[in-house]
């Protein structure tokens, strides 16, 4: 995929490799202005894995980015993201 353009930047997060745990939202967090510039451009987020906790926390980081870096109140936030779900831009296999 990167030598086909199609990848330009792998950010990893691993919570069981080593002693200071990194989390999928810790990384959304590091990168959250870039994440909403490339929400605002038309990315799509995929999150795949644990929804007792992980998908939880990554959906909460997801409103938090937007509201902080897209300026949007807690409610338009909720909507931004809710939107992204029926545009299919945010989907989540979680299980």
């Amino acid at each position: 995929m990167r030598d086909d353009g199609l990848l330009t930047r792998l950010d990893l997060a691993f919570s069981r490799d080593q002693r200071a745990k990194v989390y999928v939202q810790d990384r959304m967090r590091e990168h959250g202005a870039q994440l909403w510039a490339w929400l605002r451009d038309g990315a799509h987020v995929y999150v795949c894995g644990d929804a007792g906790r992980m998908a939880k926390d990554v959906d909460q980081t997801l409103h938090d980015i937007t509201a902080r870096y897209g300026g949007l109140s807690p409610d338009d936030a909720t909507a931004y993201v809710k939107q992204l779900g029926a545009s299919k831009r945010y989907v989540r296999d979680v299980y």
